[in-house]
């Protein structure tokens, strides 16, 4: 290998995090030739993840590490979501069996690659994407040395209520509402405002109410439209005539 590729693989291997990964396209980008990167691999520096998609070769693979490296080189904008959002913000009820999942959303015109569905990371990374938001708030977050794009508490908890009772029980969520007491009013107002999604505006200003945060009397409901008809979450529940919504016997009784 001359000097000039040695020095070329030194600056990429020493900038990498372990569990980062490098895409094709992006060396490309960045002076690193076919021929190169072909070399590389079969020096064993780097090894093959998936067509395109390269990793340090010893390195662990990382979920955190794999999502950061796809948004940061090839420009994507996936971000974490629902439950594991709320889990980076401190909020930590929901405790899936067996390997830990990382939600994830994805905009809907993203094409969802496949390493990403089928290469085991230490997360099980779940994807969905919905389009209730108009107006979103996400933030950047820095986990193990790797920045995360980061759905806001606020929106995080209404992706939570968009996934149930698919993914979440209504009786698990309200348990992390109750925790909630630090929500941001002037955000939940621009979310809730601009959401689509009737049901998800009705379950969580229910839970707001019965949790009774201090955020709640700051919202203003009458400019949140919760839409006529009637919604039935559960069968055989309680109807709630404010927000026209039919819940579980346990999920209304639970003080």
């Amino acid at each position: 290998m001359s000097l000039e590729n040695a020095n070329k693989l030194n600056q990429l291997l020493q900038g990498g995090q372990d569990g980062k990964l490098y895409f094709s396209s992006w060396l490309r980008e960045n002076g690193y030739s076919n021929q190169l990167i072909k070399t590389y691999r079969n020096s064993g520096w780097l090894t093959m993840l998936y067509r395109g998609v390269m990793y340090r070769t010893g390195s662990k693979l990382s979920a955190w590490g794999a999502l950061s490296s796809y948004n940061e080189q090839l420009n994507k904008t996936f971000h974490i979501a629902a439950h594991s959002a709320l889990e980076l913000s401190g909020y930590n009820h929901y405790v899936p069996m067996g390997k830990p999942i990382l939600m994830v959303h994805h905009n809907a015109n993203d094409r969802i690659p496949i390493w990403m569905n089928t290469v085991s990371f230490d997360y099980e990374i779940k994807l969905f994407s919905t389009q209730i938001f108009s107006i979103r708030h996400i933030y950047t977050h820095i986990k193990n040395d790797f920045p995360l794009l980061v759905s806001s508490a606020e929106q995080a908890f209404l992706e939570c209520l968009l996934l149930a009772p698919q993914y979440y029980s209504l009786m698990d969520l309200y348990y992390i509402m109750e925790q909630l007491t630090t929500l941001r009013s002037d955000i939940l107002q621009s979310l809730l405002e601009n959401c689509t999604n009737n049901k998800v505006k009705r379950l969580f200003l229910f839970m707001a109410e019965k949790a009774n945060h201090y955020w709640y009397e700051e919202l203003n409901s009458s400019k949140i439209d919760i839409g006529k008809g009637k919604y039935q979450i559960v069968k055989d529940g309680v109807y709630l005539s404010k927000y026209k919504i039919t819940i579980s016997k346990e999920l209304y009784d639970y003080e």
